[in-house]
């Protein structure tokens, strides 16, 4: 048994922990990067090594997570990256030497793998431990809640005219706060009892193989959508200078929508769910590269955000559960293809925009590869989920 008994407190601290490692540490990078360009010695080359280097730290720490098994050392890394968030954030605004901020970032990119993949998997074990449905919605509600907290303060510090250094200081005040419940709430595991009944066999390894392979599919059209929603929307005249209101919107539509996906899975099962949210992040992905329309433009925003936050929270419920055990070390492996999809889509559909001069092909090319993960899902539901046994 773990060592708490009051659930709300628990599921707080765990959205806390997605808020401050996620939305604060990892995403709020993205509408604070025009106000740093204008004011600091940033270049859009320069910005863009930043972002990479974040995203290493957060594959590092995806490769990290798949390697341990002891829960008591994820407990201590889940808290590590706490305490690296806080700091990641803080530290931007007393340097503008490139160095320091590439390794700021990269540490920003650690701290969100600890909150996401390793928090996760601590707060499933929790759930399912205690007796609670195995299910990460009222949790994964944290990476929408974290989407939509980063644009909004970022939006309210430009309004009182705060500096890029005093953005990065106010941001760091907030995950401080966050910092608390997120720290003193989630509750150590305890050792594993021996006595404890021996865990299910786990899958197949061609279900989890077309599992690793879907994943990489949602990846994609994850990652254009949300690298260029708010260019997309820029070019639109009447939405011109709207862009990070557009993004708050995604926020608003994935804080609730992981909710709806858990009652969606528990009344038609989770592949369908699944294919249901692949259908309509695929209508968000070709909506505005069939129309420049105002209302169509913020329409599929808001219909994007609804379903990725579904897909990621039912795709690693769903592994999760299958690998009770050790939940983070299977869900870290379906990150890193989710994350390999994230450095290779944004560079292609960057080259297609460039020979095209849209962003029509590449938002084409990912709802080709969203209908291909459609048709994974449709094998996943005809394949055993474990291999015959004679």
């Amino acid at each position: 048994m773990w060592r708490s008994t009051d659930t709300r407190k628990v599921l707080l601290a765990g959205i806390c922990s997605l808020i401050l490692t996620v939305g604060l540490a990892r995403f709020a990078y993205t509408p604070l990067l025009p106000v740093m360009r204008s004011e600091t010695w940033l270049t859009e080359v320069a910005g863009g090594w930043l972002a990479t280097f974040n995203y290493m730290g957060y594959m590092s720490g995806a490769l990290l997570a798949t390697s341990i098994s002891s829960l008591h050392t994820k407990y201590q890394l889940y808290r590590a990256g706490l305490v690296l968030g806080v700091l990641s954030i803080f530290c931007m605004a007393m340097t503008q030497d490139m160095l320091l901020w590439s390794l700021l970032r990269y540490v920003a990119g650690l701290s969100s793998a600890a909150g996401l993949l390793i928090g996760s998997g601590l707060m499933l074990n929790w759930l399912m431990r205690n007796g609670h449905r195995p299910e990460l919605g009222i949790h994964f509600s944290g990476l929408g809640g974290g989407i939509l907290v980063s644009g909004l303060v970022a939006v309210l510090m430009a309004a009182v005219h705060l500096d890029w250094a005093q953005q990065w200081v106010a941001l760091g005040l907030l995950s401080v706060l966050l910092f608390i419940p997120a720290w003193l709430w989630l509750p150590e595991p305890a050792p594993a009892n021996k006595q404890q009944a021996t865990p299910p066999a786990p899958p197949s390894r061609q279900w989890l193989t077309l599992m690793i392979a879907m994943y990489f599919c949602a990846g994609v059209g994850f990652v254009v959508s949300g690298t260029f929603t708010v260019a997309m929307v820029e070019k639109i005249p009447t939405l011109n200078g709207l862009g990070s209101w557009v993004w708050v919107l995604v926020g608003v539509a994935a804080t609730p929508a992981c909710f709806v996906w858990d009652h969606v899975s528990r009344r038609i099962g989770d592949m369908p769910a699944l294919q249901l949210a692949f259908a309509g992040q695929i209508v968000a992905i070709l909506l505005p590269a069939l129309s420049m329309n105002a209302a169509v433009a913020v329409f599929s925003a808001a219909l994007y955000g609804a379903t990725f936050i579904g897909i990621v929270s039912l795709t690693l419920t769903i592994i999760g559960r299958h690998y009770p055990a050790n939940p983070a070390k299977a869900m870290a492996r379906l990150t890193l293809s989710y994350g390999v999809a994230q450095i290779i889509a944004p560079a292609a559909t960057g080259y297609i925009a460039a020979m095209t001069g849209s962003y029509q092909g590449g938002l084409l090319m990912a709802a080709a590869l969203m209908l291909v993960g459609m048709g994974l899902l449709w094998k996943l539901h005809t394949t055993p989920t474990h291999s015959p046994t004679f």
